[in-house]
């Protein structure tokens, strides 16, 4: 009885280490699109598991001989993030949470450089349009822009969104602290109660809001006006200070409190569907 207790509480730590080492590569792939090569190393497993229970022999051999070259496949195909992983458990940051502080210092930091670049654009009335990723993967616009995948600085949202520069007229996406891509493409929204007055940046912002949980922060390059789009609302001409504490509110990661006052209904700007 005692040595099968033992084995059972073995048997337990074994899986709870497994499942917490396929959670964190599980995290380290999230968003990228080493996530559709997974999907697709699914289906073939279960080809190969429905061709040996039917018993289809030619299936069976091809799935065979698929895996014999699988292993350098999947090194071959996954080693960016084979090489991040590395990167990190070197680091000793793969098993190791990031603290609160940490994280909020990274949300501030990030926050005050979109402000910086934010304040400069509406100051001179220059068109900005940038999409904040959060739960929600946004790989298919991504997929729509050029690539950068850079730090974020005040400086290089600028640059992007100078006039008559092959990336001003399409959308930046940030992913936590990356600038992943410029030029892209967005969902127009198709509110008929959207105000006439608003233009393409800004419908876009608003339909992106409405198909994803992402966050968009607008600047007309009619008024210079800053707009922030949520869950397919807009709020126009918000003032920095609400802008700021909405942007850290949404962006840092923690559990929202409940009974909390909807952003529309706060000082800095009014409610619009337009």
């Amino acid at each position: 009885m005692e040595l099968l207790t033992d084995i059972r509480i073995k048997d337990i730590i074994d899986i709870l280490i497994v499942s917490y080492v396929i959670y964190q590569l599980i995290l380290l792939v999230r968003g990228t699109r080493a996530i559709q090569l997974l999907k697709g190393i699914v289906v073939v497993v279960l080809t190969w598991a429905l061709s040996i229970w039917f018993n289809l022999n030619t299936l069976q051999w091809m799935m065979n001989q698929m895996f014999t070259f699988g292993v350098l496949a999947v090194i071959i195909i996954f080693q960016p993030e084979l090489r991040r992983a590395l990167e990190q458990l070197g680091r000793g940051k793969l098993f190791r949470g990031t603290s609160s502080s940490d994280e909020e210092q990274d949300v501030t930091g990030r926050i005050s450089q979109i402000l910086k670049s934010v304040n400069y654009l509406s100051k001179r009335k220059i068109g900005a349009l940038i999409v904040f990723e959060r739960e929600t993967g946004l790989n298919d616009y991504l997929e729509s822009g050029i690539p950068l995948e850079a730090h974020i600085t005040s400086e290089l949202l600028i640059n992007i969104f100078i006039p008559n520069t092959p990336l001003h007229d399409g959308a930046v996406i940030i992913r936590k602290n990356q600038i992943m891509a410029a030029g892209c493409y967005l969902p127009l929204s198709e509110n008929p109660f959207i105000s006439k007055e608003l233009g393409t940046r800004h419908r876009a912002a608003i339909g992106m809001s409405e198909v994803c949980d992402a966050i968009c922060v607008v600047v007309s390059e009619e008024t210079g006006q800053v707009s922030l789009a949520i869950n397919g609302q807009i709020v126009r001409d918000i003032k920095e200070e609400s802008l700021v504490s909405k942007l850290f509110e949404e962006l840092r990661p923690k559990v929202k409190a409940k009974g909390k006052t909807p952003f529309w209904k706060r000082k800095g700007g009014e409610p619009s569907n337009g």
